[in-house]
């Protein structure tokens, strides 16, 4: 692996810069390893070193990516990241038995001892900040874990945990992964995700804790693949169809044309533009859908051509 040359950020327990371009794995499968192989190693070629996994994606893209590690002998040069504690269909899952569970199982499929983050993929308000706090502390003493993060929660809840850590001696959370993109989404993706708003924003601004985040191209709206009259695709429509949004999508456009670039690069671009630390999962599923991702890393914006984007800007006043 090349020596890393992606623009990077720190997030507190983890040894190395975290690439602000974290490659995702669901795409990643053992039944199409020389696809799966190729894909990563022209991330790794790329100077990347992060990538994002969890235990509720299944066995077989874990077990791509551990084959890939294994045979690259790369382990130590990539920050992995793994979240556990999914619910079921029973419903949540938010217990140390549940966490230690799927931690063993997915170090067991990456063919490794230890995973850089581990984040718990949802919240369960039932369950105090104080237990589940505790039980974390429990696989970061087992060293199965680096650092410890959330995805999916409110960041009321992650300041009290961060605050209930402090106070007892515990570590704490030292990053958050809900959704954060251009395009906003009308109702979650998928059941009990959590999207970042103004709000969400504002306390990452203050607290500066960094931010992962997920769907940042918010499911390819900005490609062209999508208009108002198209309406295949259900999921698209219910979540990102809006009025604002195509305004969004005809900034970006806008946007795009003065400085050389095409409009999903301008909004990855607005999610590595924020005023907090921030890394873009992102979801190539081939070399070429990679490059493109890569090429958003080069698209500059300023505070002000982030804020008209995202119509905090009247429409007149072009940054």
């Amino acid at each position: 692996m090349t020596q890393a040359t992606l623009p990077s950020i720190r997030i507190a327990g983890v040894r190395q810069p975290v690439s602000k371009l974290i490659q995702g794995s669901m795409m990643l499968s053992e039944e199409k390893m020389t696809e799966s192989a190729e894909l990563l190693d022209a991330y790794a070629a790329s100077g990347g070193n992060a990538i994002d996994t969890a235990h509720v994606y299944g066995a077989s893209g874990a077990k791509a990516l551990g084959r890939w590690m294994s045979e690259r002998g790369n382990r130590d040069e990539l920050v992995l990241i793994g979240k556990g504690a999914h619910p079921d269909e029973h419903g949540p899952r938010m217990t140390l038995e549940a966490m230690t569970r799927d931690m063993n199982e997915s170090l067991d499929r990456l063919q490794t001892d230890y995973v850089d983050i581990y984040m718990l993929h949802r919240d369960d308000p039932a369950k105090t900040v104080g237990y589940i706090l505790e039980s974390l502390n429990a696989l970061l003493e087992a060293k199965q874990c680096r650092a410890i993060g959330a995805s999916n929660w409110s960041v009321e809840r992650l300041a009290e945990a961060n605050e209930y850590a402090e106070a007892h001696g515990l570590i704490g959370f030292s990053c958050n992964s809900p959704n954060l993109s251009l395009a906003k989404p009308n109702e979650p993706r998928w059941a009990g995700c959590v999207s970042a708003g103004e709000s969400e924003i504002a306390w990452h601004e203050r607290s500066q804790l960094p931010l992962l985040s997920w769907s940042s191209q918010a499911g390819g709206f900005f490609t062209g693949r999508f208009a108002p009259d198209r309406l295949d695709d259900a999921e698209a429509v219910r979540v990102y169809y809006s009025e604002a949004n195509w305004e969004r999508l005809r900034r970006a456009r806008q946007l795009a044309d003065r400085k050389g670039c095409d409009a999903n690069q301008i909004a990855l671009a607005y999610v590595l533009h924020q005023r907090y630390p921030t890394c873009a999962i992102i979801g190539p599923n081939n070399p070429q859908e990679l490059r493109s991702s890569l090429q958003g890393l080069d698209v500059g914006l300023t505070a002000q051509e982030a804020e008209w984007l995202d119509l905090r800007l009247p429409a007149e006043f072009v940054p």
